[in-house]
């Protein structure tokens, strides 16, 4: 993982699950588009929360759904 571009929280550990399976679902293209709609600019988001980023590595374009490498 190369950084953190979206999450959402779940008031339990079975809607996280339930919304998790929900989004495996999804069409690459309609991630994309959720991505896109809270973070258009594909902004690390721990580096907005005070954390440190998830990787020091150059960070170039990403596409939802690919493996690294």
């Amino acid at each position: 993982m190369k950084r953190l571009v979206w999450y959402e929280t779940a008031a339990t550990m079975e809607a996280a699950i339930a919304r998790e399976k929900q989004l495996k679902r999804w069409r690459r293209d309609w991630k994309r588009n959720l991505i896109e709609r809270d973070n258009p600019d594909w902004n690390d988001l721990p580096v907005g929360l005070g954390l440190p980023p998830l990787t020091s590595a150059p960070l170039g374009p990403v596409d939802p759904g690919t493996s690294p490498g």
